[in-house]
């Protein structure tokens, strides 16, 4: 299975249901399929690969992308194209992750059902009469119906952990500075962080390790080394205690 052939077929469930889902505010599919090759280039000439080589990712509309418009869900921020991108943005592109698209979120972030977007709200893909909750609503449904198998979100008062229990998928805060907020746009800088959607605890762990570790750019980064969790998480919680 190639890269290309992954990103085709989440493109394809993308054009299938997506303008009922509305998870979207940009879908970046020709450039998706661009990164794509230059993955399956990599794997025919044996370069060493990132630990998220080939695998689509959406991003939450208030995380700066280099050059691809960012709204955070703002008729005020339309058509704005940052010149740079936020750490976490650089850091999944190193990981060889394509990125699929900025998904749809409650008006700079401010909102739990995503409905407060300038850009129409996002229904929940398990039943559209539902919302999904917010404000990462959009990555949450990206999740849940296919588009991606791993999204971003940030999270100020609940922001990821809602709306993941809203659509049935796995969502983390991280703790405060674990990851960098160089380049979110913020809503309460000293509640913001930015963390993972998947459909298991091993993905979202992943993830997590990609998207973790100091930032000089960020002043309440912690000077920590990324996460390694992934290999403890088959070792049981016989001993821990809780509180």
């Amino acid at each position: 299975m190639s890269a290309r052939s992954v990103v085709e077929h989440h493109i394809e469930t993308i054009n299938k249901i997506e303008s009922d889902v509305n998870a979207f505010n940009l879908v970046t599919a020709e450039q998706a399929l661009i990164d794509a090759d230059e993955i399956d280039s990599k794997i025919a000439s044996g370069e060493t690969l990132g630990p998220l080589a080939g695998v689509p990712i959406s991003v939450k509309d208030n995380l700066c992308t280099r050059g691809v418009e960012t709204t955070c869900s703002s008729k005020i921020l339309e058509g704005w194209k940052p010149p740079y991108n936020a750490t976490v943005i650089e850091k999944l592109r190193e990981a060889g992750a394509v990125i699929m698209g900025k998904t749809n979120l409650d008006e700079f972030a401010m909102g739990s059902s995503t409905e407060n977007s300038a850009f129409g709200p996002t229904k929940n893909p398990h039943n559209l009469e539902l919302v999904p909750g917010g404000s990462s609503g959009g990555s949450a449904a990206a999740v849940a119906a296919g588009f991606s198998p791993l999204a971003l979100g940030s999270d100020t008062g609940g922001s990821i952990r809602q709306p993941a229990a809203l659509c049935g998928v796995v969502g983390v805060k991280p703790t405060y500075g674990r990851v960098s907020r160089y380049g979110l746009i913020a809503f309460a800088s000293s509640l913001d962080q930015v963390g993972p959607f998947a459909n298991t605890v091993s993905d979202a762990a992943l993830t997590l390790e990609v998207i973790s570790g100091h930032d000089p750019r960020d002043s309440t980064s912690i000077p920590e080394k990324p996460l390694e969790i992934s290999e403890v998480l088959n070792q049981g919680v016989d001993g821990m205690r809780i509180g």
